[in-house]
């Protein structure tokens, strides 16, 4: 053993494995300390949020409804709305909008606050969450647009196919009813375009109890041909 001049013995300072392991642990569990976030809950910029709920609620919920539903704008959560339109369609509405409507494009190039990969996200959670395209497997559906292999439209036959289809809830001449709304109104029609009305006629309001193309007359489906027509007489009335 050493001694130092005053005999003191000359003392050896070791780490012993028990304090070198106390050590690792501190050192290593920095990021699980009491309070601080994960990284699931870490803040993100805007444009890095790839969670569909995220996303949703802040872009879509505000009009179509917290479940997709029940919002002021047509529901999403929809399976035959959703089986009329592919994902193309879907993302180019989310994206650019439709012009003079009150539906804004949400695509960073528009004014909005979405990436491309934020839109798809919302495209593929809604189709995932909402969508039943089995349901109309064996169904042959009108088309999503304006129907090109139906003649010319005609305002005079579609006023008939109105009175047909549509007059009993919403009166003969189209100013309301206790069980339908005024769809000749020149304020709500500044409110729609075509293809929302043609969207409307075909896949009806399941939120306000309005049918579809296959059943506002039991048993009596409306032609392709009935559908652009009465859409035409519809949009005649707009000023």
């Amino acid at each position: 053993m050493m001694y130092l001049k005053t005999n003191t013995p000359l003392l050896h300072y070791s780490i012993t494995p028990l304090v070198a392991l106390i050590i690792f642990v501190l050192a290593t569990s920095c990021d699980r300390l009491p309070g601080k976030p994960d990284e699931a809950a870490r803040w993100k910029r805007p444009t890095e949020v790839r969670d569909f709920n995220q996303l949703y609620a802040q872009s879509c919920s505000g009009c179509h409804g917290a479940d997709g539903r029940l919002g002021p704008a047509r529901p999403l959560n929809d399976p035959l709305y959703l089986a009329l339109m592919n994902d193309d369609t879907l993302r180019q509405v989310i994206a650019q909008g439709v012009p003079k409507t009150a539906m804004p494009g949400f695509v960073q190039q528009q004014g909005g606050n979405l990436t491309d990969e934020q839109i798809k996200v919302v495209v593929q959670g809604i189709r995932s969450r909402w969508a039943r395209s089995d349901q109309f497997n064996a169904m042959t559906l009108p088309a999503y647009g304006a129907d090109k292999a139906s003649k010319s439209v005609d305002m005079r036959r579609g006023s008939v196919v109105y009175q047909t289809y549509c007059a009993q809830c919403h009166d003969a001449d189209g100013r309301g009813h206790p069980k339908g709304g005024a769809i000749v109104d020149p304020n709500y029609l500044a409110l729609v375009s075509d293809q929302s009305l043609r969207t409307t006629v075909i896949a009806g309001r399941s939120d306000l109890g309005k049918p579809d193309w296959r059943d506002n007359v039991p048993g009596r489906p409306m032609s392709p041909q009935e559908i652009s027509d009465v859409v035409a007489w519809i949009v005649s009335h707009r000023r």
